[in-house]
């Protein structure tokens, strides 16, 4: 006789030790304070309503809304989005992630489509543009990439011109291994990761294009334990993603600070909210489901592969129920599509990222140790995505397969078949 199903996990707003988490202000009161309180009233109004309805706490992912957004997203857009005309390719890639990640096909005639738009933001002196006849610029060349190898097909690979991609990549790097966004823009640690994710892809890194850019990357870590957007700002999640991120695609992770960058990030997850806050003493935002969650696998490889024998087998470290919990209860709209937090609009960035974090808040590890915590039933089971690129780690190695096959700019085929190309295959970014 088969043994009956587990009992669903019991959700953390059904506990009545929840609200021993809201924050307390120790009776002063101050702007930060206000809009924190104000939040988790919000939250405590959705949890509230939520327990009337359900009496068994096992919240759902909207599969089926959310896939209608998407699918009407790629095809039109409102005025809404008129503010978004220099990150179209942005859209494409965020859109087409989230479908990956709820794994729903991408039909051919769309996939091609997309493809010959991105083909029109290309610049004629390499990278992509926010749109067609726009100016190049690393941001949207990181989306377009994206994108392309989301796709997956010779069309898409064949659409990203490498020696072109290459030489725009040389025009934005500065003497002190920073990058600039776009010739004559401004440094930020966003445009090496930008640049390291799209030059490992396609297979165009060289040794002398990131010559410095380690070295520059590690002093955008604070004493916070967080990375800023420049050396001597402010810790904030995005920067830090960035910048740890294209430190474990160049395999220098090690020169960072990683535990006051484990304990920086850690402290970023709210603890009545369950979600993650973008840096200290701010709101909790959907966003940073992914831009502080996923940094958590980049750590657990590094101190795994140093050989720390504390470190758990079956879960990163952080709370992955609570942010499940947070993201399928506050962050879904009735009609599609994901949100910052209780009160605000969907978009597809937050779509985006918050499917993003709930992936890998349901998966660890990798394919030889991998164990899921799917809060709710296995319908909200999202596909994985690779912690390092942010798209599925099955079109990341289709990707480098492609690439690798292809000689490097500046190479004749014969030299890079016996040499194997001039970049390492990247880190995968999971535990191995």
């Amino acid at each position: 006789m088969e043994s009956a199903p587990p009992p669903p996990p019991t959700l953390r707003c059904f506990n009545e030790h929840h609200t021993t988490e809201l924050f307390p202000d120790d009776g002063v009161v101050t702007v930060t304070s206000q809009e924190q309180k104000k939040v988790e009233r919000n939250i405590e109004e959705v949890i509230n309503v939520y327990k009337q309805i359900h009496s068994v706490p096992e919240p759902t992912l909207l599969r089926e809304q959310h896939y209608q957004y998407l699918k009407k997203g790629l095809r039109t857009l409102s005025d809404a989005y008129e503010c978004l005309d220099a990150s179209r390719p942005w859209l494409c890639y965020w859109i087409l992630h989230s479908l990956e990640l709820l794994e729903e096909p991408i039909p051919a005639a769309v996939a091609s489509d997309v493809c010959q738009f991105l083909a029109r933001c290309q610049s004629p002196t390499g990278g992509f543009a926010g749109g067609p006849r726009q100016h190049a610029h690393l941001a949207p060349t990181y989306a377009a990439v994206n994108a392309l190898c989301i796709i997956g097909t010779e069309e898409a690979y064949a659409i990203i011109d490498r020696d072109r991609l290459l030489d725009f990549l040389w025009s934005v790097k500065q003497p002190d291994g920073s990058f600039v966004m776009h010739v004559g823009g401004e440094v930020d640690v966003r445009s090496a990761y930008c640049a390291a994710s799209v030059a490992s892809l396609t297979n165009i890194v060289t040794a002398k294009l990131f010559e410095d850019t380690p070295g520059w990357i590690v002093r955008c870590q604070n004493w916070e334990g967080g990375l800023g957007g420049v050396p001597g700002l402010e810790a904030h999640g995005g920067y830090t993603f960035c910048g740890t991120a294209a430190m474990v695609i160049l395999g220098k992770e090690h020169m960072l600070d990683l535990k006051a960058l484990l304990r920086w990030t850690v402290s970023r997850q709210m603890r009545y909210e369950g979600g993650f806050q973008g840096r200290c003493n701010k709101l909790v935002d959907g966003c940073y489901s992914f831009w502080q969650g996923g940094l958590l696998p980049l750590l657990h490889r590094a101190f795994f592969r140093d050989g720390e024998s504390e470190l758990s087998l079956q879960r990163w470290m952080f709370e992955q129920q609570a942010l499940q919990e947070y993201i399928l209860l506050c962050c879904q709209n009735p009609s599609g599509g994901l949100l910052d937090k209780p009160g605000k609009s969907r978009d597809f960035y937050h779509t985006c990222y918050c499917l993003s974090g709930l992936s890998i808040a349901q998966h660890f590890g990798n394919m030889d140790l991998h164990h899921e915590l799917i809060l709710g039933k296995e319908e909200n089971r999202l596909a994985p995505t690779h912690p390092v690129y942010n798209i599925c780690p099955e079109r990341v190695a289709q990707a480098l397969q492609h690439f690798h096959q292809l000689p490097a700019p500046g190479q004749s085929s014969s030299a890079s078949s016996s040499s194997g190309g001039n970049q390492r295959s990247p880190p995968d970014g999971e535990q191995s």
